[in-house]
């Protein structure tokens, strides 16, 4: 059978263009023994995908050029020679940008479409609530009573940060992009204060107000303003979590880092990076705690979602322009 896909025609220069991508058919043989057909229901782009989309050596191997492009989706069993599914099983693995995918049986994860609706195995129940998941508290380890500061606050990981920081019994702040989102993350999500960083005047003192206990962990995934602001109110022995830094995944040189480290020694701060499939062995307890949260109606998400494989690419740049609220879903 044929199936169309995305695939990268060459590596962007600065922010990718829909001229980088293209749309082909591919031929697709039947499923041999312990394989599985599935055809794509939703699939994923996320910012770390930017990183893949250049030549050199990364945490995660680049995307080759004139194939097609890989990562998480939601699918349903077409056709099955694996003894573990059958068709009309819907299932999580990496089918990447296309309509139609072959996997071995042992590369795909059974979902449940009773716990929540599909999609949200990508976002708060996927890779992104995950991400939040270990990242505030196996490293930012926040204690109740404590200040969490998150950046990009009304994105697919921000937000569920700052409501598992709610969750624990911290004070939670979050910086976005837009009245609109700065509106839901207080009267929706529960952070306790918000505030919209491309309406003010001078950022350390936006954090300052919001912030007068000063903060104690601060989960970052925006770097540069927002990165050297949130060091210069850490409290003593407090945590950075450094998640991703989309500020300069487009930059095309050096991009200055915050010049005020010298404060990390003296208040005895961490700061660390962290690569969420590092973490697997906390799979399980993520799913339970998060199942569990959401039927207490303890989260809240949003999702943007668009529609046909033909707007991927449109959908992935907008990633980078802030286009979307919470995560961002192509839907097939």
């Amino acid at each position: 059978m044929q199936s169309r896909a995305i695939q990268l025609k060459r590596y962007p220069e600065g922010l990718p263009s829909a001229a980088d991508f293209e749309l082909v058919s591919i031929d697709l043989p039947d499923p041999k023994e312990n394989e599985v057909l599935v055809k794509n229901r939703h699939m994923s782009v996320d910012p770390y995908m930017r990183g893949r989309m250049r030549k050199g050596k990364s945490y995660f191997t680049p995307f080759a050029l004139n194939t097609p492009l890989d990562g998480q989706s939601i699918g349903e069993v077409v056709a099955c020679n694996h003894p573990d599914f059958k068709t009309g099983d819907f299932i999580a693995g990496f089918g990447g940008w296309c309509e139609h995918f072959i996997a071995q049986g042992s590369d795909l994860s059974p979902i449940d479409p009773e716990i929540a609706p599909l999609q949200t195995f990508l976002g708060t129940l996927g890779m992104p609530g995950m991400t939040a998941y270990v990242g505030l508290l196996d490293i930012g380890r926040p204690v109740a009573g404590e200040t969490v500061f998150v950046s990009a606050a009304s994105g697919a990981v921000g937000s569920i940060v700052g409501q598992i920081a709610k969750i624990k019994g911290c004070r939670t702040i979050g910086s976005a992009g837009s009245d609109e989102k700065v509106a839901w993350l207080v009267d929706e999500a529960g952070f306790d204060a918000a505030f919209n960083y491309r309406r003010i005047d001078n950022f350390n003192t936006e954090l300052a107000r919001h912030s007068p206990d000063g903060i104690d962990v601060y989960f970052d995934n925006v770097g540069g303003e927002h990165l050297q602001a949130a060091i210069a109110r850490m409290n003593f022995h407090g945590r950075i979590v450094l998640c991703g830094m989309i500020a300069q995944y487009n930059a095309t040189e050096a991009v200055p880092g915050p010049n005020n480290l010298m404060l990390a020694v003296g208040r005895r701060l961490v700061l660390q990076g962290f690569i969420v499939s590092d973490h697997y062995a906390r799979r399980e307890a993520f799913l339970a705690d998060m199942s569990d949260w959401i039927a207490a109606g303890k989260i809240k998400w949003r999702e943007t979602v668009v529609t046909g494989l033909e707007q991927a690419p449109n959908a992935f740049i907008g990633l980078f322009r802030g286009d979307n609220f919470g995560k961002m879903i192509v839907e097939l």
